[in-house]
């Protein structure tokens, strides 16, 4: 890590049902976000690792419910590569040369160079991380791993509302080298992008704007956001994740895979994901998400309207 903007931020939240204020603390762990006595979410920015195995940065986690508790899972037994709320490909190629695999970290690693507090018009608070993904397979001319890919990164986090909290991320990938191609999983799962691990009880549901969607081994298609709903709280008490994918990402992500027990969920980009997509060197390939943390009503809070409204939110200025 080059550098490191180490800022605490405090603004005054208006317009919500309490009158606390969201503090946003960086140092060189991982940045915090908190509303009052509540923890929201810690984005990693050190480097984390299972008995020196499985080396990670560049992800959330925790994320917490409403109620503070732990919603995301790290080095889960069943998936040890598995990581919060992360972003990850398996197919990484320069050419026809392969670089690594980020999502079960084979012969791949993060660089977070930096990470800054943005102004706010807002009451939103924001931080954007420059991240370089780096390969023990792709070594410059001194024998040092040369970063192939530069990342921006931007997670916002909004002020709680009466029974939910919004949190956009958005995710710039620039390539640093020619004929670069990211893909998902090799097999017709095609697994890969944008995926929370989160605690899944018995009774989780999934439903989308289609309806309440069963899970399957393979791809599911559904609409362009996905409610998660179960007793996720540790006393059993009913809790939610959603998750929107936004209209302008490169294509209709809108292809799902899910899984009740021992896994992660995915909105699956590139779709079919076995087939490897080219990144550009000028024009950054930039996906959208936004989170929806609730107390586990989804039909109270109208997950349809707040997805329209998502459709027609500006995005923070993604600079490279």
């Amino acid at each position: 890590m080059k550098w490191l903007l180490l800022l605490t931020s405090v603004f005054t939240v208006l317009g919500c049902s309490n009158s606390t204020e969201i503090h946003v603390q960086i140092n060189s762990e991982g940045a915090y976000f908190t509303e009052g006595s509540d923890s929201i979410l810690k984005y990693q920015i050190a480097e984390k690792s299972f008995n020196d195995n499985f080396k990670r940065a560049n992800y959330i986690h925790p994320l917490y419910t409403l109620d503070g508790q732990v919603l995301t899972e790290d080095f889960p037994e069943d998936h040890l590569h598995h990581r919060g709320i992360f972003w990850a490909w398996h197919q990484l190629y320069i050419g026809n040369k392969r670089i690594g695999d980020g999502w079960e970290i084979k012969g791949f690693s993060w660089e977070v160079n930096s990470v800054k507090v943005l102004p706010q018009t807002t009451s939103a608070k924001a931080i954007q991380a420059e991240v370089f993904w780096k390969s023990n397979l792709w070594l410059d001319e001194n024998g040092k791993q040369k970063p192939f890919v530069k990342e921006t990164t931007t997670i916002t986090v909004y002020p709680k509302k009466t029974n939910y909290r919004e949190i956009d991320i958005a995710i710039s990938l620039l390539a640093l080298e020619d004929s670069l191609r990211i893909g998902g999983s090799e097999n017709e799962k095609g697994y890969g992008g944008f995926s929370p691990r989160i605690k899944l009880p018995d009774d989780v549901t999934f439903t989308s704007s289609t309806g309440i969607v069963e899970p399957k081994n393979l791809p599911v298609k559904a609409g362009n956001w996905m409610d998660i709903s179960g007793s996720l709280e540790n006393n059993g008490a009913p809790s939610g994740i959603a998750i929107l994918c936004h209209p302008e990402n490169p294509e209709p992500i809108n292809r799902w895979i899910l899984r009740s027990k021992r896994s992660m969920q995915n909105a699956v980009y590139p779709f079919p994901g076995a087939e490897p997509v080219p990144l550009s060197q000028t024009q950054p390939t930039v996906l959208k998400y936004r989170l929806i943390v609730h107390n586990g009503n989804a039909n109270a809070i109208n997950l349809a309207s707040i997805y329209e409204e998502y459709k027609n939110s500006s995005s923070p200025e993604l600079s490279h």
